[in-house]
């Protein structure tokens, strides 16, 4: 994982506690999963429109 070995991870976790406190780690947990899941959502649609939208004449007068 990244290279990281057991202690470098305990090391992270315990200056995120020291940081962020223990009330705040699981809220923080959630919302990196929820970005991590719609980041991936988002990769896996294969579906990109890249054509120009077309501009409607009216707006073009105005």
């Amino acid at each position: 994982m990244f290279g990281l070995g057991m202690p470098e991870l305990i090391i992270i976790l315990v200056i995120a506690l020291l940081v962020f406190g223990i009330g705040k780690l699981p809220e923080i947990g959630t919302n990196l999963g929820k970005a991590i899941k719609g980041f991936k959502k988002g990769m896996s649609d294969t579906e990109i429109d890249v054509t120009p939208k077309q501009e409607d004449k009216t707006e073009k007068k105005q």
